[in-house]
């Protein structure tokens, strides 16, 4: 539910119109912080983000910002009491309508194997804690034993589902969590399975064809600007869908959307700007050219 009075937003008003002047000075002071520690530009959108310029300004001027230590310990600690203190309001709910606990496996930079954990319940979805599963993913074993213990924190009389990604090691080790904890049962995660299945799908030699071939023009056009323009005057400003390393899926977004914007892409490689391009006369320009014409009418046969 929102504020009666949302202070995310500035009231347009004669005030304002006046104070234009000291507005540029702390958008530009602003500014130069996301300038100078490489603050992504999209922070501006984001809610804390609002929230603290505005809290800043009802408090005015003579604002003493806080210290390094009041940031990493005085006010985190009173940070993570709030959160506990919220994390408690959900237990309650586990323990009245039971909840779900579900694991989330993902690739860090230093190509770890780390293993989210959340707790879902009508009360909603809770990150619970991250655990670098490198040494265990392969041993359903110790993925039991992990599970078994995470079952244990929350509560075995609570927990009434454990979901997981659907590798071997986290289907037996899911049959051995049930086998000790009668009260619960494991699933695999819909969404996983559903990859798989289109891995599988993609495997097949139509649609590996089809697929490459898709990669390989978005690939061209994306690694050329001025093709990129092109494309999207042609196609009023929309992107192709770009497929993704490990998202099967996303390969079957990039051929719907090869499909949806077919006739702009005809247009495009057809147009006067593209034949007078010094892409249209590369090797590469001409097998994308060729390529994206015979996807086209391969699919319409």
């Amino acid at each position: 539910m929102k504020d009666a009075f949302d202070r995310t937003k500035t009231p347009n008003t004669i005030n304002s119109y006046y104070k234009k002047p000291g507005r540029d000075d702390a958008c530009i002071a602003i500014c130069d912080f996301f300038y100078a520690n490489a603050v992504p530009f999209n922070a501006v959108n984001d809610i804390y983000f609002k929230k603290m310029v505005n809290v800043i300004g009802e408090f005015g001027k003579g604002l003493k910002p806080p210290s390094m230590h009041e940031i990493r310990v005085t006010i985190l600690k009173k940070k993570v009491e709030f959160v506990q203190g919220t994390l408690a309001e959900y237990q309650q709910e586990w323990k009245r309508t039971g909840c779900t606990l579900m694991s989330d496996g993902w690739t860090d930079k230093k190509q770890r194997s780390i293993t989210n954990f959340l707790v879902n319940s009508p009360r909603g979805t809770v990150f619970l804690k991250s655990i670098d599963t490198s040494d265990i993913q392969h041993n359903a074993q110790k993925l039991f034993e992990l599970l078994d213990a995470i079952v244990a924190d929350l509560g075995e009389e609570n927990v009434v589902q454990v979901i997981t990604d659907g590798a071997l090691a986290c289907v037996k080790a899911g049959e051995l969590l049930m086998e000790k904890r009668k009260n619960l049962y494991w699933s695999p995660c819909a969404a996983h399975c559903i990859n798989l299945m289109l891995e599988d799908f993609g495997n097949l030699p139509m649609h590996h064809d089809a697929v490459e071939k898709a990669k390989f023009v978005s690939t061209y056009i994306y690694k050329r600007s001025l093709v990129v323009n092109l494309m999207r005057e042609h196609t009023n400003g929309r992107d192709l869908t770009r497929a993704g390393s490990t998202r099967f899926a996303t390969n079957y977004f990039n051929l719907k959307s090869f499909h949806v914007l077919k006739a702009a892409l005809r247009k495009m490689f057809t147009s006067e700007a593209w034949t007078k391009s010094r892409h249209a006369k590369e090797k590469r320009g001409k097998k994308g050219k060729r390529t994206n014409s015979s996807q086209f009418q391969e699919r319409e046969k």
